[in-house]
């Protein structure tokens, strides 16, 4: 039997728990699982259901089947088959520590992924990409190119039918127009000392004046630098005795925990924009979860 998982989004009222169960149960669906939030705040209702089609309906028909109910509730829906991997192009510039940590977490089969393409506008990782037998594309970004470079950027994203775009330390910020146009498909990692320390050597500014955390946050790209709806985020404790290279140690292994959880959570749908904020299910059971390996 393949397993899907039904993801809702719509204005909260009542019913829709009832009128969800009662249409899968009676297209011979069997739940496994379900998350769900009603945020009061908002007035908005979300719900993800892990389930099997026991009669082996496929998402056209259950799609179509759930038509009516959507329309009554005005829900934002879609059925998902948990067995086919989101396929996912990774773009990093110069630092590839969470480049490194998601080609390994994929290879091992921690990460539900398809890595279907590397863009970089340097060659430093081309071997370690290629090895791998995954398409490497170096596109060169200058103030000059930039609107070309981020049209042949799209071009390979495209091609490859790429769904999610993972920003793995990739130094160059994306247009608005970009933004707009894979608005919840673009998830970004970075040190979360924003706004405290920017530019060049965050950490060695964060050792200088005596920081005790270090941190990462992971998030939805947006028009607003750093500022998208967050998906993921950790810390580590330092001390005194700690020298500004083992603050970039730390960081860099924070910011690859953390990345690789957030990719997780979009790959399951277990994540829900809601406005400027996110809602994240956890895991459902039996579900190899990154975060374990961590």
């Amino acid at each position: 039997m393949t397993k899907y998982c039904l993801t809702v989004t719509c204005p909260s009222q009542r019913g829709i728990v009832a009128a969800i169960s009662t249409f899968l149960a009676a297209k011979g669906c069997n739940i496994i699982d379900s998350s769900q939030f009603d945020d009061l705040a908002t007035e908005m209702f979300f719900m993800r259901i892990g389930l099997v089609s026991e009669k082996g309906l496929d998402e056209a028909a259950l799609t179509e089947g759930f038509g009516e109910i959507a329309a009554k509730f005005g829900m934002d829906f879609a059925f998902h088959d948990e067995g086919r991997k989101m396929r996912v192009m990774i773009m990093v510039s110069r630092f590839g520590h969470c480049l490194n940590d998601l080609l390994y977490r994929v290879k091992i089969g921690a990460l539900p992924v398809d890595i279907v393409g590397v863009i970089s506008n340097h060659m430093d990782y081309q071997k370690v990409v290629v090895n791998q037998d995954i398409p490497f594309h170096c596109i060169k970004v200058t103030k000059e190119n930039k609107l070309t470079a981020e049209e042949a950027i799209m071009k390979v994203v495209e091609e490859a039918g790429a769904e999610l775009i993972v920003l793995a330390r990739y130094m160059q910020i994306l247009s608005d127009q970009m933004c707009q146009k894979m608005s919840g498909r673009i998830i970004n990692i970075h040190h979360s000392f924003l706004p405290s320390f920017k530019g060049a050597n965050p950490y060695k500014q964060a050792y200088e004046r005596g920081v005790k955390l270090i941190g990462a946050t992971s998030h939805y790209v947006t028009a607003d630098l750093d500022e998208g709806p967050i998906i993921e985020q950790d810390t580590v404790r330092v001390t005194h005795a700690q020298s500004a290279s083992d603050y970039v140690s730390l960081g860099r292994d924070v910011e690859a925990q953390v990345l690789a959880r957030a990719i997780h959570a979009h790959a399951h749908r277990r994540v829900f924009l809601n406005g400027a904020k996110t809602i994240v299910f956890p895991a459902s059971p039996g579900s190899y979860s990154s975060e374990r390996m961590g």
